[in-house]
């Protein structure tokens, strides 16, 4: 089946007469004949009836005229769809996210995509950096809001720019504090006060880059976190907190959560510090995942994309 049948499917439909069809299609009666005859054997069905005197649609071609009619209007709009979709004007980006950005850049970011570029669907879907990395890599995914990996970590057809770091911060249960088992001095917490508290960790699999960061600041410390409960999403490892299992090294966005039972706390000493950045398949990219990238370069406009 080709376009041309259901064009002349529709001519004789409307007409309900070879020969006037013919004529508005500009071609004799056999081959139009010949064309519908085809077509119902194709269908292995008919779609007229046919006696000397009258043609008339079935009860199956009276219904499929409709989405024939359809198929017709829509083929005619294909030529400016596709100089749409060359100008990024409609199409579809697939963009996930690590959780916690959604309660920092991630909302101005898709206001200020989707008030340029409205026609462009943007599925958004959170997942761990690993995930993204991995599914930009299958083709899965168009871009991603990931947690810095280490230079040279990502390789062609990705690109990757930094967005922005964030200081980590300490999330303690309401309680230690009021009970005074964790001692805070000026709104920030001695390392010694920490020390010995069971820590909520991501597992390193799912975010190595946090989790080193985590771990290694207690080495530089001569020491070890005490190992508690692990959680891959960031909103549980706070909720996990507020119950009492222990302590959580969270970027200080999630300040922005207010949870029943938590208390953010900065750390005396230096901060722990991570990068946030903007991952996309630059081989094959769409106008609209251009788009997107350029969006994010006007918004952090002093970090300069690598890879």
């Amino acid at each position: 089946m080709d376009i041309r049948q259901i064009r002349h499917f529709v001519a004789v439909a409307e007409e309900l007469h070879f020969g006037r069809a013919a004529e508005r299609l500009g071609m004799t009666q056999p081959p139009l004949s010949q064309s519908i005859q085809a077509l119902e054997a194709e269908l292995g069905l008919p779609l007229f009836e046919r006696t000397r005197r009258s043609v008339t649609l079935t009860a199956v071609g009276l219904e499929w005229l409709p989405h024939a009619r359809k198929v017709l209007e829509d083929a005619v709009e294909l030529p400016q769809v596709a100089r749409r979709l060359s100008r990024g004007e409609v199409g579809r980006v697939r963009l996930s996210f690590i959780s916690f950005v959604s309660f920092s850049f991630l909302p101005r970011l898709v206001r200020r995509f989707k008030e340029r570029f409205p026609e462009v669907e943007l599925a958004l879907n959170e997942a761990t950096s690993d995930v993204q990395i991995a599914e930009l890599l299958d083709g899965a995914l168009d871009a991603g809001i990931i947690i810095a990996p280490p230079r040279g970590a990502l390789h062609s057809p990705l690109r990757y720019r930094p967005v922005e770091t964030d200081k980590l911060v300490v999330a303690v249960p309401e309680e230690w504090v009021i009970s005074g088992r964790v001692s805070p001095r000026g709104g920030r917490l001695d390392f010694d006060a920490v020390r010995d508290l069971p820590v909520i960790l991501f597992p390193r699999q799912s975010a190595p880059v946090l989790h080193d960061l985590v771990t290694r600041y207690y080495a530089e410390r001569d020491a070890m976190p005490v190992a508690g409960q692990q959680a891959v999403q960031m909103q549980t490892i706070i909720n996990l907190v507020s119950t009492g299992l222990g302590i959580a090294f969270v970027p200080s966005t999630m300040r922005r959560l207010i949870r029943p039972g938590v208390a953010y706390f900065r750390v005396a000493e230096r901060q722990p510090e991570i990068e946030i950045g903007f991952a996309w398949r630059s081989a094959g990219a769409s106008a609209a995942l251009k788009h997107l990238a350029d969006s994010v370069d006007e918004m952090f406009p002093d970090l300069p994309a690598r890879g």
